[in-house]
Protein backbone atom coordinates (compact mmCIF):
# COMPACT_ATOMS: atom_id res chain seq x y z
CA UNK A 1 0.00 0.00 0.00
CA UNK A 2 1.61 3.13 -0.95
CA UNK A 3 1.36 5.93 1.32
CA UNK A 4 -1.32 8.25 -0.26
CA UNK A 5 -3.90 5.10 0.02
CA UNK A 6 -2.43 5.30 4.03
CA UNK A 7 -3.33 8.61 4.50
CA UNK A 8 -6.56 8.08 3.04
CA UNK A 9 -7.73 5.36 4.72
CA UNK A 10 -6.53 7.33 8.37
CA UNK A 11 -8.85 9.98 7.50
CA UNK A 12 -11.91 8.14 6.68
CA UNK A 13 -11.10 6.58 10.16
CA UNK A 14 -11.56 10.10 11.80
CA UNK A 15 -14.33 11.23 9.55
CA UNK A 16 -16.36 7.97 10.99
CA UNK A 17 -15.35 8.52 14.77
CA UNK A 18 -16.17 12.37 15.02
CA UNK A 19 -19.57 11.77 13.05
CA UNK A 20 -20.26 8.69 15.75
CA UNK A 21 -20.01 11.41 18.60
CA UNK A 22 -21.78 13.73 17.05
CA UNK A 23 -24.56 11.74 16.76
CA UNK A 24 -24.67 11.29 20.26
CA UNK A 25 -24.95 14.59 21.15
CA UNK A 26 -21.28 13.90 23.12
CA UNK A 27 -20.48 12.95 26.82
CA UNK A 28 -20.08 16.52 28.06
CA UNK A 29 -23.75 17.73 26.34
CA UNK A 30 -25.97 18.75 29.70
CA UNK A 31 -29.31 18.98 27.95
CA UNK A 32 -29.36 15.31 27.27
CA UNK A 33 -27.75 14.04 30.31
CA UNK A 34 -29.11 11.40 32.50
CA UNK A 35 -32.21 12.31 35.30
CA UNK A 36 -29.58 10.46 37.61
CA UNK A 37 -26.44 13.02 35.95
CA UNK A 38 -27.99 15.90 36.34
CA UNK A 39 -26.70 18.69 38.80
CA UNK A 40 -29.06 19.12 41.93
CA UNK A 41 -30.90 22.54 41.86
CA UNK A 42 -29.21 24.58 44.25
CA UNK A 43 -32.62 25.98 45.82
CA UNK A 44 -34.18 24.06 48.86
CA UNK A 45 -37.52 22.56 48.57
CA UNK A 46 -40.55 24.81 50.09
CA UNK A 47 -41.13 24.35 53.52
CA UNK A 48 -45.11 22.61 53.13
CA UNK A 49 -44.87 22.34 57.12
CA UNK A 50 -48.01 23.88 58.19
CA UNK A 51 -47.70 26.29 61.74
CA UNK A 52 -48.51 24.65 64.57
CA UNK A 53 -50.40 27.07 67.31
CA UNK A 54 -51.41 25.51 70.76
CA UNK A 55 -54.45 27.62 71.89
CA UNK A 56 -54.99 26.81 76.29
CA UNK A 57 -58.26 27.91 78.03
CA UNK A 58 -59.16 28.51 81.43
CA UNK A 59 -61.30 25.48 81.60
CA UNK A 60 -63.24 23.01 78.78
CA UNK A 61 -65.90 22.26 81.61
CA UNK A 62 -68.14 25.17 80.12
CA UNK A 63 -70.25 26.39 76.95
CA UNK A 64 -68.37 29.06 77.18
CA UNK A 65 -65.04 27.21 76.05
CA UNK A 66 -66.81 25.33 73.74
CA UNK A 67 -68.12 28.56 72.04
CA UNK A 68 -64.04 29.93 71.81
CA UNK A 69 -62.88 26.57 70.28
CA UNK A 70 -65.26 26.57 67.60
CA UNK A 71 -64.05 29.94 66.76
CA UNK A 72 -60.60 29.04 66.98
CA UNK A 73 -60.74 25.95 64.80
CA UNK A 74 -62.86 28.20 62.38
CA UNK A 75 -59.89 30.97 62.41
CA UNK A 76 -57.10 27.96 61.61
CA UNK A 77 -59.27 26.44 58.85
CA UNK A 78 -59.47 29.28 56.96
CA UNK A 79 -55.81 30.15 58.01
CA UNK A 80 -54.76 26.47 56.76
CA UNK A 81 -53.14 26.19 60.32
CA UNK A 82 -53.03 23.41 63.02
CA UNK A 83 -54.09 24.29 66.68
CA UNK A 84 -54.83 21.62 69.70
CA UNK A 85 -57.03 23.40 72.00
CA UNK A 86 -57.62 22.47 75.76
CA UNK A 87 -58.09 23.24 79.11
CA UNK A 88 -57.92 21.81 82.92
CA UNK A 89 -60.98 20.37 84.43
CA UNK A 90 -61.56 22.91 86.34
CA UNK A 91 -60.75 26.62 86.40
CA UNK A 92 -59.18 26.52 89.46
CA UNK A 93 -56.60 23.93 88.39
CA UNK A 94 -53.79 26.81 88.09
CA UNK A 95 -50.78 24.38 88.17
CA UNK A 96 -52.60 22.13 85.79
CA UNK A 97 -52.90 24.80 83.13
CA UNK A 98 -49.24 25.92 83.47
CA UNK A 99 -48.37 22.04 82.71
CA UNK A 100 -50.36 22.43 79.63
CA UNK A 101 -48.25 25.23 79.07
CA UNK A 102 -45.09 23.71 79.99
CA UNK A 103 -45.76 20.79 77.28
CA UNK A 104 -46.76 23.62 74.49
CA UNK A 105 -43.83 25.14 74.62
CA UNK A 106 -41.84 22.00 74.50
CA UNK A 107 -43.86 21.24 71.22
CA UNK A 108 -41.63 24.60 69.76
CA UNK A 109 -44.87 25.64 68.17
CA UNK A 110 -45.39 28.54 65.61
CA UNK A 111 -47.07 30.77 68.71
CA UNK A 112 -49.52 30.25 71.58
CA UNK A 113 -52.47 31.56 72.25
CA UNK A 114 -53.12 31.58 76.49
CA UNK A 115 -55.82 32.41 78.99
CA UNK A 116 -54.44 32.87 82.19
CA UNK A 117 -56.37 31.51 85.42
CA UNK A 118 -53.44 32.81 87.64
CA UNK A 119 -52.16 35.92 85.94
CA UNK A 120 -48.87 36.06 88.32
CA UNK A 121 -48.11 32.37 87.96
CA UNK A 122 -47.76 32.21 84.06
CA UNK A 123 -45.18 34.69 83.72
CA UNK A 124 -42.18 32.59 84.33
CA UNK A 125 -43.24 30.20 81.18
CA UNK A 126 -44.21 33.17 79.34
CA UNK A 127 -40.41 34.35 79.57
CA UNK A 128 -39.31 31.25 78.61
CA UNK A 129 -42.07 31.40 75.13
CA UNK A 130 -40.35 35.17 74.77
CA UNK A 131 -36.76 33.84 75.24
CA UNK A 132 -37.64 31.01 72.61
CA UNK A 133 -38.97 33.33 70.13
CA UNK A 134 -42.53 31.89 70.06
CA UNK A 135 -45.35 34.81 69.65
CA UNK A 136 -47.96 34.51 72.98
CA UNK A 137 -51.56 36.42 72.20
CA UNK A 138 -53.17 36.10 75.53
CA UNK A 139 -57.41 36.03 75.60
CA UNK A 140 -60.00 36.47 77.36
CA UNK A 141 -58.06 36.99 80.43
CA UNK A 142 -55.03 39.29 80.14
CA UNK A 143 -51.30 38.65 82.05
CA UNK A 144 -49.39 41.11 84.31
CA UNK A 145 -46.83 41.26 82.00
CA UNK A 146 -45.69 43.06 78.14
CA UNK A 147 -45.07 39.41 77.46
CA UNK A 148 -48.29 38.86 75.19
CA UNK A 149 -48.03 40.70 72.24
CA UNK A 150 -51.57 41.32 72.80
CA UNK A 151 -55.01 40.19 74.66
CA UNK A 152 -58.10 39.32 72.84
CA UNK A 153 -60.97 40.04 75.25
CA UNK A 154 -64.02 41.97 76.22
CA UNK A 155 -63.46 45.05 78.33
CA UNK A 156 -64.16 42.94 81.05
CA UNK A 157 -64.66 46.01 83.90
CA UNK A 158 -66.66 48.23 81.37
CA UNK A 159 -69.05 45.70 81.14
CA UNK A 160 -69.60 44.58 85.18
CA UNK A 161 -70.17 48.25 85.36
CA UNK A 162 -73.38 47.92 82.48
CA UNK A 163 -74.37 45.30 84.93
CA UNK A 164 -74.11 47.26 88.16
CA UNK A 165 -76.08 49.98 86.23
CA UNK A 166 -78.77 47.49 85.54
CA UNK A 167 -79.03 45.96 88.91
CA UNK A 168 -79.58 49.63 90.24
CA UNK A 169 -82.28 50.02 88.63
CA UNK A 170 -83.88 46.96 88.89
CA UNK A 171 -83.73 46.91 92.55
CA UNK A 172 -84.45 50.82 93.12
CA UNK A 173 -81.45 52.11 93.65
CA UNK A 174 -81.07 50.41 97.38
CA UNK A 175 -80.53 48.06 99.18
CA UNK A 176 -78.19 44.80 99.74
CA UNK A 177 -76.42 43.07 97.40
CA UNK A 178 -73.35 40.29 96.91
CA UNK A 179 -71.29 39.34 94.22
CA UNK A 180 -70.48 35.74 93.42
CA UNK A 181 -67.28 35.66 91.64
CA UNK A 182 -64.95 32.99 89.72
CA UNK A 183 -61.61 34.00 91.51
CA UNK A 184 -59.62 36.98 91.97
CA UNK A 185 -56.12 35.96 90.49
CA UNK A 186 -57.42 36.00 86.96
CA UNK A 187 -57.39 39.12 84.98
CA UNK A 188 -61.28 38.28 84.12
CA UNK A 189 -62.32 37.92 87.90
CA UNK A 190 -60.37 40.72 89.17
CA UNK A 191 -61.93 42.97 86.54
CA UNK A 192 -65.19 42.01 86.56
CA UNK A 193 -65.36 42.06 90.43
CA UNK A 194 -63.97 45.64 90.77
CA UNK A 195 -65.92 46.65 87.33
CA UNK A 196 -69.11 46.08 89.37
CA UNK A 197 -68.05 47.23 92.87
CA UNK A 198 -66.45 50.41 91.34
CA UNK A 199 -69.11 51.58 89.60
CA UNK A 200 -71.89 50.64 92.66
CA UNK A 201 -69.78 52.75 95.39
CA UNK A 202 -69.17 55.77 93.06
CA UNK A 203 -73.16 55.81 91.69
CA UNK A 204 -75.54 54.31 94.09
CA UNK A 205 -74.71 55.32 97.69
CA UNK A 206 -77.80 53.43 98.97
CA UNK A 207 -76.60 49.88 97.61
CA UNK A 208 -74.07 47.81 99.74
CA UNK A 209 -71.94 45.37 98.78
CA UNK A 210 -72.46 43.11 101.94
CA UNK A 211 -70.11 39.89 100.59
CA UNK A 212 -67.94 38.87 97.84
CA UNK A 213 -67.79 34.97 97.87
CA UNK A 214 -65.50 32.95 95.07
CA UNK A 215 -66.89 30.10 94.18
CA UNK A 216 -63.86 29.15 91.09
CA UNK A 217 -66.08 29.05 88.38
CA UNK A 218 -68.03 25.94 89.79
CA UNK A 219 -71.41 26.18 89.87
CA UNK A 220 -71.81 24.15 92.84
CA UNK A 221 -69.72 25.70 94.98
CA UNK A 222 -70.96 28.77 93.93
CA UNK A 223 -74.19 27.56 94.89
CA UNK A 224 -73.25 26.56 98.52
CA UNK A 225 -71.26 29.86 98.75
CA UNK A 226 -74.56 32.40 97.45
CA UNK A 227 -76.82 30.27 99.74
CA UNK A 228 -74.59 31.01 103.11
CA UNK A 229 -75.14 34.80 102.12
CA UNK A 230 -78.44 34.48 101.90
CA UNK A 231 -78.83 32.94 105.34
CA UNK A 232 -76.21 35.87 106.50
CA UNK A 233 -78.51 38.62 104.82
CA UNK A 234 -82.21 37.41 104.73
CA UNK A 235 -82.82 41.24 103.26
CA UNK A 236 -80.59 40.57 100.63
CA UNK A 237 -82.05 41.92 97.00
CA UNK A 238 -79.36 41.22 94.29
CA UNK A 239 -76.98 38.83 93.21
CA UNK A 240 -74.24 39.39 90.54
CA UNK A 241 -72.28 36.05 89.30
CA UNK A 242 -69.17 37.12 87.14
CA UNK A 243 -68.81 33.96 84.80
CA UNK A 244 -71.37 30.88 83.40
CA UNK A 245 -70.63 28.78 86.59
CA UNK A 246 -71.10 31.47 89.65
CA UNK A 247 -74.13 32.73 87.32
CA UNK A 248 -75.55 28.85 87.39
CA UNK A 249 -74.78 28.20 90.92
CA UNK A 250 -76.58 31.52 92.16
CA UNK A 251 -79.72 30.98 90.33
CA UNK A 252 -79.47 27.11 91.71
CA UNK A 253 -79.27 29.06 95.22
CA UNK A 254 -81.82 31.62 94.68
CA UNK A 255 -84.38 28.43 93.65
CA UNK A 256 -83.65 26.30 96.42
CA UNK A 257 -84.18 29.51 98.80
CA UNK A 258 -87.42 29.92 96.86
CA UNK A 259 -86.47 33.00 96.61
CA UNK A 260 -87.38 33.73 93.05
CA UNK A 261 -88.43 37.24 92.30
CA UNK A 262 -87.29 38.96 95.53
CA UNK A 263 -83.48 38.46 94.54
CA UNK A 264 -82.48 39.74 91.83
CA UNK A 265 -79.79 38.03 89.91
CA UNK A 266 -77.45 39.51 86.96
CA UNK A 267 -75.28 37.22 85.84
CA UNK A 268 -72.15 37.19 82.88
CA UNK A 269 -71.43 34.68 80.45
CA UNK A 270 -74.08 32.70 78.34
CA UNK A 271 -74.93 29.02 78.04
CA UNK A 272 -78.43 27.04 77.97
CA UNK A 273 -79.12 27.48 81.94
CA UNK A 274 -78.65 30.84 81.92
CA UNK A 275 -80.59 31.67 78.48
CA UNK A 276 -83.31 29.26 79.99
CA UNK A 277 -83.78 30.98 83.52
CA UNK A 278 -83.90 34.82 82.13
CA UNK A 279 -86.78 33.58 79.27
CA UNK A 280 -88.18 31.91 82.82
CA UNK A 281 -87.90 34.92 85.15
CA UNK A 282 -85.14 33.45 87.61
CA UNK A 283 -82.55 35.60 86.25
CA UNK A 284 -82.64 39.36 85.22
CA UNK A 285 -80.39 39.85 82.42
CA UNK A 286 -76.87 38.49 82.00
CA UNK A 287 -73.64 40.10 80.00
CA UNK A 288 -72.92 37.73 77.60
CA UNK A 289 -69.08 38.40 75.54
CA UNK A 290 -68.85 37.19 72.15
CA UNK A 291 -66.70 33.90 72.55
CA UNK A 292 -66.89 32.32 68.55
CA UNK A 293 -65.22 36.00 68.07
CA UNK A 294 -62.47 35.54 71.09
CA UNK A 295 -61.67 32.52 69.39
CA UNK A 296 -61.54 33.29 66.00
CA UNK A 297 -59.70 36.66 66.65
CA UNK A 298 -56.75 35.06 68.80
CA UNK A 299 -55.81 32.38 66.04
CA UNK A 300 -55.68 35.23 63.79
CA UNK A 301 -53.45 37.30 65.94
CA UNK A 302 -51.13 34.33 66.62
CA UNK A 303 -50.92 33.35 63.47
CA UNK A 304 -49.91 37.09 62.08
CA UNK A 305 -47.04 37.61 65.08
CA UNK A 306 -45.69 34.13 63.57
CA UNK A 307 -45.45 35.73 60.27
CA UNK A 308 -43.72 38.55 62.20
CA UNK A 309 -46.63 41.04 60.85
CA UNK A 310 -47.67 43.76 63.55
CA UNK A 311 -51.17 42.93 66.11
CA UNK A 312 -52.75 45.49 68.26
CA UNK A 313 -52.06 45.11 71.23
CA UNK A 314 -55.77 44.70 72.66
CA UNK A 315 -57.79 43.21 70.47
CA UNK A 316 -61.91 44.26 72.22
CA UNK A 317 -64.18 41.48 71.21
CA UNK A 318 -67.44 43.12 72.56
CA UNK A 319 -70.51 42.43 74.68
CA UNK A 320 -73.28 42.71 74.76
CA UNK A 321 -76.61 43.18 77.88
CA UNK A 322 -79.47 40.39 76.99
CA UNK A 323 -82.36 40.54 79.16
CA UNK A 324 -86.43 38.95 78.36
CA UNK A 325 -86.85 42.51 75.97
CA UNK A 326 -84.23 41.46 73.23
CA UNK A 327 -82.76 37.91 73.78
CA UNK A 328 -84.51 36.82 70.68
CA UNK A 329 -82.89 39.93 68.61
CA UNK A 330 -80.75 39.06 65.96
CA UNK A 331 -77.63 40.50 67.12
CA UNK A 332 -77.60 39.13 70.60
CA UNK A 333 -78.83 35.96 69.52
CA UNK A 334 -75.07 36.31 67.14
CA UNK A 335 -72.95 36.02 70.36
CA UNK A 336 -75.06 33.70 72.51
CA UNK A 337 -74.03 30.52 72.89
CA UNK A 338 -75.94 26.90 74.54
Amino acid sequence: MNMRKVWMMAALVLVVFISACSSNGGSNSPTNAPESTKKPSSEAPANTEKMYVPVISKGFQHQFWQAVKIGAEKAAAELNVDITFEGPESESQVDKQLEMLQVALDKKPSAIGFAALDSQASIPLLKKAKDAGIPVIAFDSGVDSDIPLSTVATDNAVAAGVAADKMAELIGGEGEIAIIAHDQTSRTGIDRRDGFKKRIEEKYPNIKIVDIQYGGGDHLKSTDAAKAIMQAYPKLKGFFGTNEGSAIGVINAVMEAKAVGKVTVIGYDSGKAQIDAIKNGTMAGAISQNPVGIGYETVKAAVAAAKGETVEPAIDSGFVWYDKTNIDNEEVKAVLYE
